[in-house]
């Protein structure tokens, strides 16, 4: 049976707020707080989920959310708006456990994402997202990248970031250059002194890493001297770039099969 939390100043409810809101907290509690019914369900299928919240109204729905968590109660409809992101919500909300990943557990040869200082919340979560479509298996992140287990990330790769290795590295020139030492071709998504998309195989036998920046400043001269090669993809002079997300998710597509 569930206990009940009547009180939007319960502690449970306030630690959940707080991994809501910082990603230094979710880093130092190794977990994550999540929202949405397919979003929590869907989580609890790839890593622990530790707590849950629903309400009256959501367990009536689903039933089976009482046996989900490791921890549960059901919560009050004006506790629920506190954790709530919005106006709206299912009346389902989850603290789950963070998926730990090393360097060394990235997959060699294999199919790898890397990102550079790409700050805004909706590209990571969308390129995790594409990244896990297409098949690979692991993502690199260098300092500056928004958290993908952060509310807004996760919703936009639909809780890819709990189904890949995702790894965070304090210098990303260095983790790409010890790649290239194990066989993986790393390539730069960058505009200067590139190739066409179209001209780079898509096989790759040793595995790839696309190394991703972000809109604004695209990647560092270190990143993109530590990478073998740069390509790019060929647009008209309609437009003067893509989105960070949507140039990603077509370079993901493409080397969809390297290394395999």
């Amino acid at each position: 049976m569930a206990q009940r939390i009547t009180s939007r100043e319960n502690d449970k409810i306030k630690y959940a707020c707080k991994l809501a809101r910082s990603a230094a907290f979710r880093g130092g509690e190794n977990a994550f707080f999540a929202e949405g019914l397919k979003l929590c369900t869907d989580l609890a299928a790839a890593c622990p989920l530790k707590v849950i919240y629903y309400t009256a109204a959501a367990l009536e729905k689903t039933p089976a959310l009482e046996s989900l968590g490791r921890e549960s109660y059901l919560v009050e409809e004006h506790v629920a708006e506190k954790l709530a992101e919005g106006a709206s919500h299912q009346g389902v909300f989850g603290v789950f456990e963070r998926p730990a990943a090393r360097f060394e557990d990235l997959p060699v040869p294999g199919r790898l994402l890397a990102l550079e200082r790409v700050q805004d919340p909706g590209n990571v979560g969308a390129l995790l997202r594409s990244a896990a479509a297409f098949g690979f298996e692991g993502v690199l992140l260098s300092p500056g990248c928004a958290d993908p287990f952060g509310p807004k990330a996760l919703r936009a790769s639909m809780g890819a970031a709990a189904r890949l290795k995702v790894v965070p590295t304090p210098h990303l020139p260095d983790a790409l250059a010890a790649l290239r030492q194990k066989g993986v071709t790393v390539l730069a998504a960058a505009l200067y002194n590139s190739r066409p998309l179209d001209e780079v195989p898509a096989a790759q036998p040793g595995g790839v890493c696309l190394v991703i920046g972000s809109e604004g400043q695209g990647l560092t001269d270190a990143a993109v001297s530590a990478c073998d090669a740069a390509v790019r993809i060929p647009i008209t002079d309609k437009v003067e770039s893509l989105n960070a997300g949507v140039a990603g998710s077509v370079l993901l597509w493409h080397f969809r099969g390297a290394g395999k």
